[in-house]
């Protein structure tokens, strides 16, 4: 529970982002309060954010034998807790940024802002199979993100559900550790750009399974991801496909529903920002992490924007 109502600095998200923002902006004696997230209907959208549900983390500086998703975030979490930060767990449920302060309802009540941090993320989109969070989380071997995870599948055959410019970039980034990497589309034709396509078409390495659905991962405790069930839609018939990975591509989610119709957003929902800063198009409201970036999605560079909007956030006091 919010310890008071009104806040100088209001940070929404705790990972990396929110995380790193919390940091900066306690230890410039801010008082920042980090609505941590978490709550909804969705049993991903946790505290911590989506590394929470990653295992091994490779590829953050500083670590050189990799670190876990969960003890990475916590180790966060306590060094913004040294400084000061202060913690609330739930959602925004509403905001209303018209007037200043911001005025924001989560579930202990409403809260009030001066300056607003958002760093909620967004969230990768799955097929919603009823094993897919087993896998994801405890057994592995299923993932949205080659970029984090393809150095484990090294000389592994995998497949890559999608058919847009990120499922080819995807399947033509996992080519350079896997042994073959295979494109499952529901259709007989891709919407990726034609140039994206080519590369990807041109890569030896790089197989297709067209008018196909996944329907079931295979494997399970002990035995690990074996492969996947995939249903014919022209016929409608079943197959099994054995693999040692799989890789989600079919797009990502922004969590900006509550800032709808006040914070400027793309087609797809991400929060737009303004001349290199986290600055939104609302003054003293600045966005980090994977909210406003659907390019890189890194936990590094999602740290880094979060340093960038907790600075920014105590220039606009200053000033």
């Amino acid at each position: 529970m919010a310890k008071k109502s009104a806040y100088d600095v209001v940070i929404l998200g705790s990972g990396p982002a929110g995380l790193t923002a919390a940091i900066y902006a306690s230890r410039a004696e801010l008082q920042p309060l980090v609505v941590e997230g978490g709550g909804g209907d969705d049993p991903t959208d946790v505290p911590g954010g989506q590394l929470m549900l990653t295992t091994e983390v490779d590829n953050y500086p500083g670590f050189p034998k990799g670190i876990l998703g969960p003890e990475l975030m916590d180790a966060m979490r306590k060094q913004a807790e040294r400084f000061g930060a202060e913690f609330t767990y739930g959602a925004v449920t509403k905001a209303d940024l018209s007037q200043r302060p911001f005025r924001l309802q989560i579930e202990d009540g409403e809260i009030t802002a001066k300056t607003l941090i958002v760093a909620t993320g967004a969230r990768a989109k799955w097929l919603g199979l009823p094993e897919e969070l087993e896998f994801r989380t405890k057994i592995g071997g299923v993932s949205a993100c080659a970029t984090c995870d393809g150095f484990f599948y090294k000389n592994k055959e995998v497949l890559v559900v999608g058919g847009g410019d990120t499922a080819m970039e995807e399947a033509t980034f996992l080519t350079k550790f896997a042994s073959k990497v295979t494109i499952v589309h529901r259709r007989d034709s891709l919407r990726a750009s034609k140039i994206m396509q080519e590369k990807a078409k041109q890569n030896p390495k790089v197989d297709w399974l067209w008018n196909s659905v996944v329907v079931k991962l295979l494997g399970g405790p002990g035995q690990g991801f074996k492969g996947v069930v995939v249903k014919d839609t022209v016929t409608g018939a079943e197959r099994e496909v054995a693999a040692g990975g799989l890789f989600m591509a079919i797009g990502h989610e922004p969590n900006t529903a509550a800032f709808k119709g006040q914070l400027e957003m793309d087609d797809s929902g991400y929060l737009i920002t303004r001349d290199g800063t986290t600055a939104t198009n609302v003054p003293g409201v600045f966005a980090a992490g994977d909210v406003a970036d659907s390019r890189y999605r890194q936990a590094v560079t999602a740290a880094g924007s979060g340093c960038m909007a907790a600075i920014d956030a105590e220039r606009f006091l200053a000033h």
